[in-house]
This record gives C-alpha cells, structure tokens and sequence, in this order.
C-alpha cells in the first residue's frame, strides 16, 4: 500500500504504541510520534518522524499534529501517578478542531464502564476493583469518554482493552460493544486492529471491547 497519510501516535513507546507506528508503517502510512526523551529510542525506526515533547503540552502537540491525518492516542501512565487521560485528550481535540484533523482513534481500559454497556459478572467484579483501588484513575478514564462524546464533528473511536500481553499477532479478534469478549490481547493485534479500523471504520462514535 503506497499512502502519503500522516498517523501522529501520542504514546509511541508504550507497550502498544511502539506495535501501532510498526503497523502503519506496514500498511504504507507516514509515522510521526510524539517522545518525551528521544535519547532513550533503542532500534527506533529511522522512517519515523520523532518529535520530542510532552502530551499534556498545547504547543508540542501542535508541532505533532501539524499537517496530520490520523490521530492515535495510545497515552499512558503508571497507576500511581495523578491521571492526565482526560487532560490530554481535551488537549488532542482541540488541537485536531484547530487543524481540521477528522480522524481520532484511542485506547482505555476495559474497566471502564459506560452506559449501554452489559457486562458478565466477572468483567463486573473486575471493573468494581479497578474502581476501588485506582478510583482516580477510573473517574478520570469517565471523564476522557464523556470529552469524546462532545466532539460529533470528529470521527473517534475509543477501543476498550483486557491484559495486554507481548506475544506474536494471533489474529481473529472478537469484538464486543457491551462487554469484554476475552481476558487478554496481544499488543501485536490490537496493533493490527487500530490500523484496520482507520480505513474500516466500522466504529466510528463507539467504544469496541476487544480481546483474543
């Protein structure tokens, strides 16, 4: 595939952005990934753009976005830290608006839980402890939903995980829009899966479960 398309990544050294930027650049797409510190690239494929600066930054997030066609933000933190999801995709928003930029897929937790949703009493069980030990980070998770909500002229996407393992693509994967098909996934499909939904666009406005 020979594609002259942008796909900024926010999160690209992360255990699934690094597979996303691989993905894309499979399937012909130009690959620009925002990094806090450059230096600590290892093997770092020289067919991306890098630009280094910090997510929860207006201006850096500019720079990434600059002539961009697709937005993937695969942002992460550790548990501990004081959650920036909602921060930071209010940010992505605004600057993809400024731009004209249409097209904004993301990734959460399964644990998070939205209305419509009918979850097994397991993923229940699930999403109760996450809520109990990570309260912040889970109401700040609501809060990242609630901001994509308001955006109905941008073509979002938001994919909700189980365990994310490192293991080889196994393909086939099962996807749920009202609770989680499976308990884990691997980093190498949902890869595949983000890359595959920007030109299928198959859930676009909706929240997809995926697992293997």
């Amino acid at each position: 595939m020979n594609n002259n398309e942008i796909v900024a990544i926010i999160g690209g050294t992360g255990k699934v952005g690094r597979y996303v930027a691989a993905a894309a650049l499979r399937q012909g797409y130009r690959v620009r990934m925002l990094v806090r510190n450059p230096d600590r690239l290892v093997n770092q494929d020289n067919r991306i753009e890098v630009i280094k600066g910090h997510a929860d930054n207006i201006s850096d997030l500019r720079q990434l976005l600059q002539d961009c066609h697709i937005v993937i933000n695969a942002f992460g933190q550790p548990a501990g830290d004081t959650p920036l999801y909602s921060f930071v995709t209010s940010l992505v928003l605004e600057v993809m608006n400024e731009l004209e930029i249409s097209r904004y897929i993301g990734v959460t937790g399964g644990s998070l839980t939205l209305e419509g949703d009918r979850k097994s009493l397991q993923n229940k069980l699930g999403a109760w402890l996450f809520k109990v030990f990570f309260p912040n980070m889970i109401k700040d998770k609501q809060k990242e939903a609630a901001i994509l909500e308001q955006y109905c002229n941008i073509e979002w996407t938001l994919i909700r995980l189980p365990f994310v393992v490192e293991s080889e693509e196994r393909g086939n994967v099962k996807v749920n829009l009202t609770d989680m098909p499976g308990i884990k996934i691997s980093n190498q499909d949902i890869a595949s899966f983000i890359i595959d939904e920007v030109l299928d666009r198959q859930y676009i406005h909706k929240t997809p479960f995926i697992a293997t």
